[in-house]
């Protein structure tokens, strides 16, 4: 009697993944950054759902629009997203957040290299578990990538077209804080589209 309760629950275990592998959506959704220096396209990862989620919650709620790249870094990345950008106040840029953080979603498959997009976080010593900033993200800008950042942020997207565009960012005149002289605003969409019209227009390969 027992094997056959192990059999059937694992019948229908595999029969459960078979489903899932079936719905999985032939859409996906196009991210859009429009900045003064152009406009980036971006892809966010599948297989890191968390983070997923509440970025494209985060721009429905157009929590973006008006912030700024805060913090460049040329042959590194470039930095924006926090709430407090919107302010009169630059000595808080960097220090906001929407009030929660995000479980880590590190995953090997998923590098630093040019145009990723990751979670900014606080450092180790505060936050053992690597939980990332609710809304704060980099862009890697150096063409060679930066491994040695690999296995310690989360990266849970890609910028497919645009990418000159980091880098126009990374060349602005800035502080010693890094913080740019001039404001970089952006505004970010999300629009819902078939995958293979994403792969036509801009090359993308999903797997």
């Amino acid at each position: 009697m027992l094997k056959k309760l192990v059999l059937l629950f694992s019948l229908c275990l595999l029969l459960a993944v078979q489903t899932q592998a079936q719905k999985k959506s032939k859409k996906d959704y196009l991210i859009t950054i429009t900045t003064p220096q152009g406009t980036m396209r971006l892809v966010l990862f599948e297989d890191t759902p968390k983070h997923r989620d509440n970025f494209l919650k985060l721009v429905k709620d157009k929590y973006y629009d008006g912030t700024t790249f805060h913090r460049i870094i040329k042959e590194f990345m470039i930095q924006g997203g926090d709430p407090n950008t919107k302010n009169e106040d630059p000595n808080d840029d960097g220090a906001g957040n929407p009030g929660y953080t995000i479980p880590a979603e590190i995953l090997p498959h998923h590098k630093h290299i040019y145009g990723a997009l990751a979670a900014a976080r606080l450092g180790d010593n505060m936050n053992p578990k690597k939980e990332s900033s609710g809304s704060q993200f980099y862009l890697v800008e150096n063409q060679e990538g930066v491994p040695f950042l690999d296995n310690e942020y989360t990266v849970y997207g890609q910028v497919i077209d645009g990418l000159s565009v980091i880098n126009k960012i990374a060349d602005q005149g800035k502080d010693f804080r890094d913080r740019p002289t001039a404001d970089i605003k952006m505004t970010v969409t999300a629009k819902k589209m078939k995958k293979k019209q994403i792969t036509k227009l801009y090359g993308y390969r999903y797997e």
